[in-house]
């Protein structure tokens, strides 16, 4: 018997899988998405709403603002004097001055019971307009919304000392995901309809394309954004971070820890306010800032802060001056948060611009405006992740039609 068989169709070659690398950057991709997601989502919302506290507070709290008038504002020992009479046994441990249309405050704090207590006062006539006080340990003090958010922004609304590495870690590990994530966007072949995919979403497909398109075109988009939030977050959570960061910024310097500074308790001076009204008065004709903070000593050995905020609304742009207490003698801190701005390094500029980087305000408000939209993008990733992840898990198989199967022909020879 001789079998004529019909010629065997060509062997298609197969395609090229994915490299060890992606495979890998997939795996941690989906698993480390899936384990930092929910604590991403909270950092993000939080965070989102926190960059315009100042401008919702300076809405929402009329006794923040005055009437501006043309004379001086009163010095720092008269608000402190209004301030004890407003509440008996308070002791001012910081004072505020912001523009000519701003209300001054008298702060005290107590680390022991975690009390802080401010009295809003209008620099001007010396009118007590608010008097607040919020417990951090208990809840005992009035409600504020935006501390509330910030412990979660912080902590998860944890104490601080679980929820502040919580937060590290799961920051730690969203900046892998925004790398692993750039490795499993890069298309194999740069052809027009992968340029489409990578770069734009197609919003007339279905809920679940655009749910693709919106993790993966957006997460790009904002990937080198959302980087530079994280690690400057980043800074407040490691060490390691921090030092890393001020060493490659710096050309290879280390950065240079503060140091513990004392006034000379050895003197036969005493305190007074009287020279903190003339260090107050002092820097306000030297610098001409646009607010004060001044933190007032505590105990025998601590000193007097006076910090310039010559642009206000921002935290970088300070000059920050140390005195003893009793001689008013100037001592000069170590680390980047001391001394004149204008003499401080690039390194240590940076580094006083690390919250205002963080919160968009380094630009003022289009900055702001443009860190809410990244934390909103930063807060759908893991949700649009998550869809995506379940889709696949849940696929259904397709119910592909039968073939009809060909039927060889056989010429059969006996």
């Amino acid at each position: 018997m001789l079998k004529i068989a019909t010629p065997a169709k060509a062997v298609k070659p197969k395609k090229k899988g994915d490299s060890l690398f992606k495979r890998i950057s997939a795996w941690l991709h989906l698993w480390l998405g899936l384990f930092s997601g929910i604590i991403v989502v909270i950092v993000s919302i939080t965070g989102a709403i926190y960059v315009f506290e100042k401008e919702i507070r300076s809405v929402t709290e009329p006794w923040t603002h005055v009437q501006p008038q043309n004379k001086k504002m009163l010095p720092p020992s008269a608000l402190t004097d209004i301030a004890v009479k407003t509440v008996p046994g308070m002791k001012p441990t910081a004072l505020n001055y912001g523009l000519p249309d701003q209300s001054a405050a008298a702060v005290s704090y107590s680390r022991k019971t975690g009390l802080l207590i401010t009295v809003f006062i209008d620099p001007y006539s010396g009118r007590v307009l608010k008097k607040t006080t919020t417990d951090f340990v208990g809840n005992k003090g009035d409600f504020d919304f935006f501390r509330f958010i910030l412990h979660g922004h912080r902590a998860l609304w944890l104490p601080y000392p679980i929820g502040r590495p919580i937060i590290g870690v799961a920051i730690l590990i969203f900046v892998v995901l925004l790398l692993s994530g750039l490795v499993l966007w890069w298309p194999k072949k740069w052809t027009k309809a992968t340029r489409d995919k990578s770069f734009k979403v197609k919003w007339n497909a279905s809920f679940k394309r655009v749910n693709y398109d919106l993790h993966n075109v957006f997460g790009f988009y904002s990937m080198l954004l959302l980087l530079i939030i994280a690690l400057t977050g980043l800074v407040w959570s490691f060490q390691w971070v921090s030092k890393s960061i001020y060493w490659a910024t710096s050309g290879g310097k280390s950065l240079t820890e503060e140091t513990a500074m004392v006034s000379d308790t050895t003197t036969k001076l005493s305190f007074n306010m009287a020279s903190v009204d003339k260090l107050w008065n002092q820097i306000a004709i030297q610098d001409k800032p646009e607010g004060f903070y001044i933190n007032l000593p505590r105990q025998k050995a601590d000193l007097v802060e006076v910090i310039a905020y010559l642009r206000l609304g921002t935290y970088y742009k300070t000059n920050i001056y140390n005195f003893d207490q009793y001689t008013l003698k100037p001592i000069k801190a170590s680390g980047p948060y001391s001394g004149r701005y204008a003499d401080a390094g690039a390194a240590d500029k940076l580094r006083r611009m690390n919250y205002d980087i963080h919160v968009g305000a380094i630009l003022g408000i289009p900055g702001k405006v443009v860190a809410f939209f990244l934390a909103m993008v930063s807060a759908s990733l893991p949700i649009t992740g998550f869809y995506i992840w379940w889709g696949k898990r849940n696929k259904k198989p397709v119910v592909k039609p039968q073939r009809l199967k060909k039927v060889r022909s056989e010429l059969v020879i006996q």
